[in-house]
């Protein structure tokens, strides 16, 4: 663990955990709980995560939310908890409340029409993996040699610009793949859009990984601790850096005890 922000007061945050009334634990998913696997579909939390997240879940006085570029639905099946989360997928773009409401953000036909051209291009061109979720189309290239890394990042990036120029969609990288995705909402808009609904003394806390959490650690700047879990350091306007997965399950359960 290492403190990134001068300014933080760890000690006094886990001291106020215990005492605060009214908190807001937002965590991105694959690579803060859970370690990357080549298959998506085989990315579990960590051992030992899933017991505690089915606590805090629990707890009356946490309001706990997964925020991740995940399509909600495939969240679900991996975290497994006993009462159904608050989830945030596709980086905002989607919301299934704890009661099972769902809503998602509209897609303007501008977008749909870039999306649908480079889902089609990338099913012509074959030994490509990539996935469809609701305003995005991610390509991923986990697990494969730097050779072959190369090689799709020379056709597949110049081909994303594009259509981000001819029809207003986002182009970022993140660990392990290149994504194109519709403008609008971002995890940071999440975050201060479930801030929004909480009291205003809420201690809160945003725990993720990847280049796409430092719009949520932004966010989240003067209001709670952004927690950048991940194995190596790396540049961050994080507050806090932490290492999966002994340190993760030490946060978390500082959290709820």
């Amino acid at each position: 663990m290492k403190v990134l922000n001068p300014q933080l007061n760890y000690q006094k945050f886990l001291n106020d955990l215990i005492l605060s009334k009214h908190k807001a634990l937002l965590l991105d998913y694959d690579g803060t709980l859970a370690p990357f696997q080549e298959d998506p579909a085989k990315a579990v939390p960590f051992e030992g995560v899933r017991e505690i997240l089915n606590k805090i879940n629990n707890d009356s006085s946490t309001r706990m939310v997964i925020i991740s570029g995940r399509w909600t639905k495939d969240i679900i099946p991996l975290l497994k908890l006993d009462k159904q989360p608050e989830i945030w997928g596709t980086h905002g773009l989607e919301r299934l409340k704890s009661d099972g409401s769902y809503e998602v953000e509209t897609i303007q036909e501008e977008n749909l029409r870039g999306l649908t051209e480079a889902d089609h291009w990338l099913s012509t061109i074959g030994n490509v993996r990539y996935e469809q979720k609701p305003g995005s189309i991610a390509v991923h290239w986990r697990g494969l040699d730097r050779r072959n890394i190369k090689k799709i990042k020379s056709f597949v990036e110049p081909r994303f610009r594009n259509y981000t120029t001819r029809y207003g969609l986002i182009f970022e990288e993140f660990d392990g793949g290149y994504e194109l995705r519709v403008p609008g909402r971002k995890k940071g808009d999440a975050v201060q859009t479930i801030l929004s609904e909480m009291p205003k003394k809420t201690l809160s806390a945003y725990l993720g990984d990847d280049l796409t959490d430092e719009d949520a650690f932004k966010a989240i700047k003067g209001k709670g601790i952004g927690v950048l879990v991940r194995e190596n350091l790396r540049p961050t306007i994080a507050d806090l850096w932490i290492q999966p997965p002994q340190e993760l399950l030490y946060f978390l359960l500082k959290w709820y005890l």
